[in-house]
């Protein structure tokens, strides 16, 4: 039989209902449950690395992660590579490890947005197609995939939608690269690129902000008093800010603080055509680096890892262009 290790980080699918009714990480074995199940797809190897509520995620427990795979798969032959993890900052964890292991075979991310004691519970059926799309052999070499109510999504164009819905998970503009029927694993499409980053730490302290409608530069403040590595802003629509809180970006570029631009909108990718004050052409003009249609969250990760490899600008600018 094929092997496949599974990591267990926490999240809903490892919750239980407690008798106040709220939903805690209770059950340390409310994944191991399915095993039996899954020793019916494959030779499986379940750690339990971590029981964390998805929000106390942080990008040094993503790093930490990585060198877990990294050590394991280097040191024991396996077919694919299982991570369960809570909803909220899922796309976060996938997208980073997609950016840093350097790995063709599949590692599939998964959780669910029901804890195991209640009805309709999405963890098992979740954790089971997991299995399986790690082990179908077409599922190397596509970077690190999120399966989630049937439908496979790479994991940088993958996120959150919903809050309590059981299909969350939605690629905006390009939808699921593959989908699970009951007894077959089919892809349709696939990324055309991978990146792949050498990092050691992932610490750098990046904050991300929002833009809206009559911003006040007070709000940004901070960031020319804090230490910090680099900032990320969701401008408005094409890629364009309030032009009241140009001039502190203008002294945080000429502080060679690297600021990333992401749109709000969920869709499409900013760009720099609108020439008046605050519109995305001058603000290329200034120093600011263009996202590739990452959203906010991503585009944090990115640029951590990024910076580890270079801090020049121009060099950024070609790596979010990717």
């Amino acid at each position: 039989m094929k092997k496949v290790l599974v990591i267990n980080t926490g999240g809903t699918i490892a919750m239980s209902v407690d008798e106040a009714e709220g939903v805690k990480p209770l059950d340390d074995e409310a994944v191991t449950k399915i095993l039996p199940h899954l020793h019916q797809l494959a030779e499986v190897k379940m750690m339990n690395y971590v029981n964390l509520p998805s929000p106390h995620m942080t990008p040094a427990v993503m790093n930490q992660l990585r060198q877990l795979i990294e050590q394991e798969t280097a040191a024991h032959e396996y077919d694919g590579v299982v991570v369960t993890h809570g909803t909220d900052t899922l796309e976060e964890t996938a997208y980073f490890l997609d950016l840093t292991l350097s790995l063709t075979l599949p590692v599939v991310v998964t959780g669910a947005m029901r804890s195991s004691n209640e009805l309709g519970a999405d963890g098992p059926v979740n954790l089971i197609s997991a299995v399986r799309t790690a082990i179908d052999p077409a599922s190397a070499g596509k970077g690190v995939l999120v399966v989630f109510n049937d439908e496979i999504h790479a994991a940088r164009h993958v996120t959150k939608t919903h809050t309590s819905n059981v299909a969350t998970f939605q690629s905006p503009q390009y939808g699921p690269i593959g989908t699970i029927s009951k007894k077959h694993v089919h892809y349709h499409h696939a990324p055309l690129d991978r990146e792949h980053y050498t990092i050691a730490h992932a610490n750098a302290n990046i904050p991300l902000c929002k833009a809206v409608a009559g911003m006040d530069p007070r709000w940004l403040q901070f960031l020319l008093d804090d230490a910090i590595d680099g900032v990320v802003i969701e401008a408005l629509g094409l890629g364009n800010l309030p032009p009241a809180i140009v001039p502190v970006l203008a002294q945080l570029i000429a502080k060679g603080t690297p600021i990333v631009m992401v749109s709000r909108c969920f869709n499409g990718q900013v760009q720099d055509v609108y020439d008046y004050e605050g519109g995305g052409k001058k603000l290329k003009q200034l120093g600011v680096i263009f996202s590739n249609g990452l959203n906010g969250q991503k585009a944090r990760l990115k640029l951590m890892v990024a910076l580890q490899t270079t801090n020049d600008f121009k060099q950024l600018q070609e790596m979010f262009e990717h």
